[in-house]
């Protein structure tokens, strides 16, 4: 059984084509004119529509223009009745979106077969439609886990290689450090024996007194200790960042955990030192803007790589921009505070908010809307895979539920900001 609308403004037809149709167990609503018609079909979305081409008020073409233009009514099979025989008429009827005829006076068996063929048809078009909106999805799935894939293996490819860093640095660091206690020992130890000798023996004899000289040894006294305190300073701040490259490469943490951002953007940018301090001449300046904000439950590996590519693309941008503008100071502000946060389908909650913005080239206008697309990319063939921005928007809204937006303005620069919600449902 099909849903079937007809609009005739002549009673008598109307009679005998909900009479026909009726019989062979359609569903029939009847319109007196086009206004009617429209109402009825957007109330009832049929199937197919038999509508007269001379109606008064609205028309047949009016009808048909406008159920072809509307996105949940253009699948509908539409036959115009019409009293037009001659080839401009059709032509224009076609051109409208009709999609068969039927002439005037109607032959009810005509009618009956061309209904058939229409609903066929009608049937088709809904299955291939269908078919065709499986396919987009499939693809948009196959896309977005081609996108994790990349990503993971880029991601685990730099996590091991940092965290082989931080295991063969820590090795010797951890052996010098352990030593230094007992160098440290061993100096006072010494130097309390040269003391000593100089209260026991005052005036030594005149080699010795040449070679102290020579030696300095008064200023190798007192600095020495000094030496041996800025060597235990300086194991502590690589053991320091050892630890920060670990946990930075913590990409096997599945589940989620309350974390501290700061931290995990510390790290992010001390990955990054290198790439900050590319130009020695002008280093890009990081400017911190750290506010009161409480821990998260989160997956802490994965906020990693959100701040990894978009401060790396804030990097590209500055580097662009300081080509066509030398003097420019490069500068990175990352600013962090609590706020309010409404999804769409939750009720207000406590959020954080990370704003990360550069004075780098801008977005352009024409590509914003494709920023968050897979494989788009605005740089040069080899540089970019164009996973960045895609993989960290998943991360933030698919993964913690929160947003993930951008303000840009050429030639100024660019400011991302990021929501996430204490509390995710």
């Amino acid at each position: 059984m099909a849903l079937i609308l007809v609009a005739d403004d002549d009673i008598t037809t109307q009679l005998i084509l909900q009479h026909a149709l009726e019989e062979q167990g359609h569903q029939v609503y009847m319109a007196e004119d086009g206004g009617i018609a429209l109402s009825l079909a957007r109330k009832h979305h049929p199937n197919l529509v038999i509508c007269d081409w001379m109606m008064p008020r609205v028309d047949g073409l009016e009808v048909c223009r406008s159920l072809k233009a509307d996105p949940e009514l253009t699948s509908a099979f539409f036959i115009l009745l019409t009293a037009k025989e001659n080839m401009t008429d059709r032509i224009t009827g076609l051109d409208s979106g009709a999609d068969d005829f039927i002439s005037k006076p109607i032959e009810i068996e005509e009618i009956l077969a061309r209904v058939r063929s229409g609903l066929r048809i009608q049937n088709l078009n809904q299955a291939l439609l269908k078919s065709n909106q499986q396919l987009v999805q499939a693809l948009s799935n196959l896309q977005q886990a081609q996108v994790q894939l990349i990503q993971h293996e880029k991601m685990l490819s730099l996590v091991q290689f940092v965290a082989g860093i931080a295991h063969e640095i820590n090795n010797p660091v951890t052996f010098i450090r352990g030593n230094l206690d007992y160098v440290s020992q061993y100096t006072a130890n010494l130097l309390e024996v040269v003391n000593l000798y100089q209260k026991v023996y005052p005036q030594p004899q005149p080699e010795i007194q040449t070679k102290l000289e020579e030696i300095e040894v008064e200023y190798i006294m007192d600095d020495l200790p000094q030496v041996l305190k800025s060597m235990q300073q300086g194991t502590e701040r690589i053991s320091n960042i050892i630890q920060s490259l670990k946990n930075f490469s913590r990409l096997d943490e599945s589940e989620k955990k309350l974390a501290d951002i700061h931290e995990g953007i510390d790290n992010t940018l001390l990955i990054l030192q290198s790439r900050l301090n590319q130009n020695r001449d002008h280093p890009i300046q990081v400017i911190k803007l750290y506010g009161q904000i409480p821990q998260i439950v989160c997956y802490p590996s994965h906020l990693n790589q959100v701040f990894m590519n978009v401060l790396n693309n804030a990097i590209d941008a500055i580097a662009q921009h300081k080509k066509n503008h030398p003097f420019l100071e490069p500068k990175i502000w990352i600013k962090t505070e609590a706020c309010d946060f409404t999804h769409p389908h939750q009720s207000s909650t406590q959020a954080i908010r990370i704003r990360i913005q550069d004075n780098g080239t801008g977005i352009p206008q024409e590509i914003r809307r494709q920023i968050y697309d897979p494989f788009f990319t605005t740089k040069p063939v080899g540089s970019g895979k164009g996973l960045g921005l895609s993989i960290a928007y998943q991360i933030i809204v698919e993964k913690h539920k929160g947003t993930f937006k951008f303000c840009s303005e050429l030639d100024k620069g660019t400011e991302f900001i990021i929501e996430i919600p204490l509390h995710q449902h």
